[in-house]
């Protein structure tokens, strides 16, 4: 591993000579300025976003939807930056985050609990990034286990070296909270878990920043390495702590750790480990031995991760909700008035996601509304979309009040719209499309492709030139996005047939 810190510290005689003089001078008084610039990646800013570009080319691509959070790790640039570019692209560049929560182990101070920095930005030389220090104050008063360490940050690389990327990858603008655990202690882990767990929903990032592991030969690394995803993909807390025990002592030679970040992942563990929908991914795996830099006798590995909640409803919610637009049809249609949903306040009712609302009778379509977006809560979307199928689908005559025991009701909840480059990036089935090409744009829901057993060209085809009402090979210059779909009828609850 000499060789290894030899190249770190060239590469930081190197770039240090091309510091971003520009973020320097935006300084200001309490901004984290950058220290692992120059030595973990380029200080140099077009330096940074041509490694930045190469490496997102390299990495693998996005096989994940609904990512709350990923795992990457925080070495040089040179070994683990596609890697971690890789767990990334996991990541949908277009949304728009409320924050980024980074959360990484301390490598240099001890800590009763971990530090977060509030008392300004951080700065990269791709710019500067906003703390949201209100936040991070707010944390730090409510919760005993956080506070401000000026030692925490100021050399710890495990935060920053993760900043570029997002900088780099996503579009819209973000705001920070940095975590640096200190405590080797896994109750103050929980306590931790139980502080932040509020924020890990759909509207915030969670980035938690490891290596893997430390030293061993390149063939130790890889077994040690997979037994290492294996423990953090069961998802359970004292399994991964066990795990890290009995390799201990194992003892196998020159592995001085399985995870440095572990303090880290086994709070992410309690986090996630009460919700059955969670799902850890293994993403890429690579150790410093599979670079150009790095030799196979002694090697740190590297893995990413994505923790991602694929939507779905339990029976019940599904009864509900299907409940909702049945009652809703009936009522408006009989006295134009819309009836209160009655339903309770669970959590999957009330998210924030786009839906559609079919209508069949006797098999065939009788109406179909929906939004890929919105603020109401998906109960209340549900109930204006089934008047909306039912009234307002201009392909159809309005349905009538006599006509409402012949319907099937089918809904559809969609994850957000994901940008995509290629038709081979479609999944039949599973993903929706919908095209957008100036004020034109058309969707079809994902069960479009098994009813008609269309291949990728048939079903993009169709859609760009019968529902966008563009040339069929008109998609070729258009924008393309991807969707899910939690998808379920009347016919799987109450009998009913088409």
């Amino acid at each position: 591993m000499q060789q290894l810190f030899k190249i770190i510290i060239i590469m930081g005689l190197i770039f240090n000579n091309h510091r971003d003089a520009g973020a320097q001078n935006h300084a200001v008084a309490g901004d984290r300025k950058p220290a692992a610039a120059g030595r973990f990646y380029p200080a140099d800013p077009q330096e940074l976003r041509v490694m930045l570009k190469k490496m997102f080319s390299d990495a693998r691509p996005c096989e994940n939807s609904q990512v709350l959070g990923i795992v990457c790790p925080h070495a040089g640039y040179v070994f683990s930056g596609t890697v971690a570019a890789s767990g990334y692209n996991q990541v949908d560049p277009e949304k728009q985050y409320e924050n980024v929560f980074v959360i990484g182990s301390s490598h240099y101070v001890m800590l009763p609990g971990a530090s977060i920095y509030n008392r300004g930005n951080y700065i990269t030389p791709l710019g500067t990034v906003t703390v949201n220090t209100s936040l991070a104050g707010k944390l730090i008063s409510e919760n005993p286990v956080f506070a401000f360490n000026p030692d925490a940050d100021r050399d710890e690389h495990c935060i920053e070296v993760q900043i570029p990327f997002l900088q780099y990858h996503l579009k819209k603008g973000f705001k920070l909270i940095p975590v640096v655990i200190g405590s080797q202690s896994a109750s103050t882990c929980r306590l931790i878990a139980e502080a932040l767990k509020p924020y890990f929903n759909e509207r915030n990032l969670f980035v938690f920043s490891t290596d893997f592991s430390h030293y061993p030969s390149w063939a130790d690394a890889n077994q040690s390495d997979n037994a290492t995803c294996n423990a953090i993909v069961s998802g359970k807390p004292d399994q991964l702590l066990r795990f890290l025990e009995d390799y201990r002592k194992k003892e196998i030679p020159n592995l001085s750790t399985n995870l440095c970040g572990w303090t880290s992942i086994l709070t992410m563990l309690y986090m996630t480990s009460g919700d059955s929908l969670i799902k850890i991914h293994p993403v890429h795996y690579m150790n410093s031995g599979d670079t150009d830099f790095g030799d196979k006798k002694q090697v740190v590995g590297y893995w990413s991760l994505a923790v991602a909640k694929p939507f779905d409803f339990t029976r019940q919610e599904k009864i509900i909700l299907l409940g909702i637009a049945r009652k809703t049809i009936e009522k408006y249609l009989r006295d134009r008035r819309i009836p209160e949903s009655g339903t309770d306040t669970s959590a999957n009712l009330n998210i924030r996601a786009g839906a559609f609302v079919t209508l069949k009778e006797h098999g065939k379509l009788r109406g179909c509304i929906g939004r890929f977006t919105s603020d109401l809560p998906l109960h209340k979307l549900v109930s204006d979309l089934a008047i909306a199928s039912a009234t307002e689908d201009t392909r159809f005559e309005p349905v009538v009040a006599d006509e409402t025991d012949s319907l099937v009701i089918e809904i559809s909840v969609l994850s957000p719209l994901r940008k995509i480059r290629s038709l081979a990036e479609i999944t039949l089935g599973k993903q929706g499309i919908y095209i957008r090409k100036g004020v034109n744009s058309g969707t079809f829901l994902p069960q479009v492709a098994v009813e008609t057993g269309w291949t990728r060209e048939e079903f993009v085809g169709h859609c760009a030139r019968d529902k966008a009402g563009i040339g069929w090979n008109d998609w070729k210059d258009a924008e393309l996005f991807v969707y899910e779909a939690c998808v379920f009828s009347e016919n799987e609850f109450i009998g009913r047939k088409d």
